[in-house]
């Protein structure tokens, strides 16, 4: 979490939040009213093979710029209501967790934040981590808005993790070709840009990673195998993905 917070020094990273945050918005806006799943909600999002990408290319530029992103895409594309603060927390980790959790989820995890196309780490990781961010994702979202009564846990649960899963799948195909130019020829690659002493090492990287994997895994299929209320199996799982994810 600190190189979260200490990536808004740095003049290079704030433009590289906002780069994706434009990206990642008028992408929102431009397939909003084309399939939608829940009016209002949520919709087939295309989009989202973008934060994976954005999160492992520019670390927490990536992670800021897919939640402000989200916000615009709301504001912009009608949308703008209560689930939107939410929103910008799931989309957030959307981007956050694929760079705290490369190097930190054991051991799939890769020994640095280098994305490597011959390693078959890189590529486990990368599709486990697409899954366990967007299950965090959906968590945040579905557990704030079957409190406001406006779409039931369970459903929105599956359908976000569901859509968010398969487009960040998709996105490695966006990956491969752009890691190369963005780290050898312009030289953004998030690492590279910030200081080693603002990323710093994580809390408790290792157990953070797992807190966050089981208790997002937990938070999708707990219904399954407890007889807990579906809004406690929500909020229980909610506290300790945001737990998990300041400790990494």
């Amino acid at each position: 979490m600190k190189a979260a917070l200490r990536m808004w020094k740095d003049t290079r990273m704030i433009i590289l939040a906002a780069v994706c945050a434009s990206i990642y918005g008028a992408a929102l806006i431009a397939f909003k009213t084309t399939i939608p799943l829940i009016p209002g909600i949520t919709e087939v999002r295309v989009a989202n093979i973008f934060p994976m990408v954005f999160g492992i290319l520019f670390g927490p530029a990536g992670a800021w710029g897919t939640a402000i992103g989200n916000l615009i895409g709301d504001v912009f594309g009608g949308t703008l209501g209560p689930t939107s603060i939410p929103g910008f927390i799931g989309n957030f980790l959307l981007g956050y967790l694929p760079y705290t959790m490369w190097t930190t989820f054991f051991p799939f995890a890769e020994r640095s934040h280098e994305w490597k196309e011959k390693s078959w780490r890189s590529w486990v990781s990368y599709f486990l981590i697409a899954f366990i961010s967007s299950a965090a994702c959906a968590v945040i979202i579905s557990i704030a808005a079957d409190a406001l009564g406006i779409v039931p846990y369970a459903v929105l649960t599956k359908i976000i993790t569901l859509n968010d899963t398969i487009a960040s799948g998709i996105g490695v195909f966006l990956l491969l070709p752009v890691y190369g130019v963005t780290r050898h020829q312009l030289g953004l690659f998030w690492v590279d840009v910030m200081s080693e002493h603002d990323i710093g090492p994580p809390v408790a990287g290792a157990v953070g990673a797992w807190l966050v994997a089981a208790a997002s895994v937990f938070g999708l299929l707990g219904a399954l195998i407890t007889d807990l209320p579906k809004t406690t199996i929500g909020l229980t799982s909610a506290i300790a993905i945001l737990i998990g994810s300041l400790l990494m």
